[in-house]
């Protein structure tokens, strides 16, 4: 969800020489990427298969490696111990490390979810306490040496071809959603998020160790309503107070750092719904088939 929302913002950078990994690429996906976005995405990529993402960066020696690599909660198998562990724990880590052989620096996403949400207004020296192996694994994958910077977060935004994701979800859904009015959260959207990537995090290259990235704390039943009244959904949005978490960050240190705040919540999600319209695959594009996999 994250990756491909980076890679179509920083490569519209003309200052910037952007290229993508992936683990393979199919024609759905290939469509929503124009021709020469395409031919910049390395496919068949296992990152598992380190030795093979070090020898890549060995031959590339980027500047900066953004990893928008995990296994995420929303995921059936996110309680199988190896990928989860592998993926979000062990990665970062190597990357980390891969960077500072040649030079570069490591972006890495964490989550809220390294705290439980029993009280909310979270600061990046709280004691974390993840009530879960998704969270473990997140907190244990923060890499803050002096060639690394974590950002934690949580995201809200599109993915290509699936619906696992919170307004992917919602929009597919038809009648009756229930919206959660004690569910706090202060994240970002992918698009605000590549957006400080490319404005804020890159020309900063100083900007190494743990920070929050969070916007103003809005309730997963605000969220939806306005995500409702942007992309015109014809459902009916019921409040539920039968859920309570409140995970929201607080992101005063970003702020003192570089002076970033994010804009409200009515920009951003507009700026979403303008951004997903924008990227649509063009329906006129001759087919794919043949594109690298």
């Amino acid at each position: 969800m994250l990756g491909h929302a980076v890679l179509r913002e920083l490569a519209d950078d003309p200052t910037l020489d952007v290229h993508g990994l992936a683990r393979g690429i199919d024609d759905e996906r290939a469509g929503w990427y124009p021709p020469h976005l395409l031919a910049r995405i390395v496919p068949a990529v296992d990152v598992t298969r380190f030795d093979d993402v070090r020898r890549l960066i060995d031959e590339v020696r980027p500047d900066v490696v953004v990893n928008c690599v995990g296994v995420i909660k929303q995921r059936p198998d996110v309680q199988d111990a190896v990928p989860t562990v592998t993926l979000n724990a062990l990665l970062p880590h190597l990357l980390a490390d891969a960077c500072a052989q040649v030079g570069g620096r490591l972006v890495h996403v964490s989550t809220d979810c390294v705290f439980s949400g029993r009280r909310g207004g979270y600061l990046e020296d709280d004691l974390p306490d993840p009530p879960d192996l998704y969270g473990r694994s997140k907190l244990l994958g923060e890499a803050t040496g002096a060639s690394a910077l974590t950002l934690r977060t949580s995201i809200v935004g599109h993915e290509l071809t699936t619906r696992r994701s919170l307004v992917d979800w919602f929009l597919s859904q038809r009648g009756q959603v229930r919206g959660f009015t004690r569910a706090v959260y202060s994240g970002v959207t992918t698009v605000e998020f590549a957006r400080l990537l490319r404005t804020v995090v890159l020309p900063r290259p100083e900007l190494t160790g743990l920070y929050h990235v969070a916007a103003e704390p809005i309730t997963k039943y605000d969220l939806l309503r306005l995500v409702a009244e942007v992309y015109g959904w014809p459902g009916e949005l019921v409040p539920d107070d039968g859920f309570v978490c409140d995970r929201s960050l607080r992101a005063d240190a970003l702020a003192r750092a570089t002076g970033y705040r994010p804009p409200g919540w009515p920009d951003m999600i507009t700026a979403l719904h303008a951004a997903r319209a924008r990227w649509a695959p063009d329906p006129a594009r001759p087919g794919l088939a043949g594109v690298p996999r």
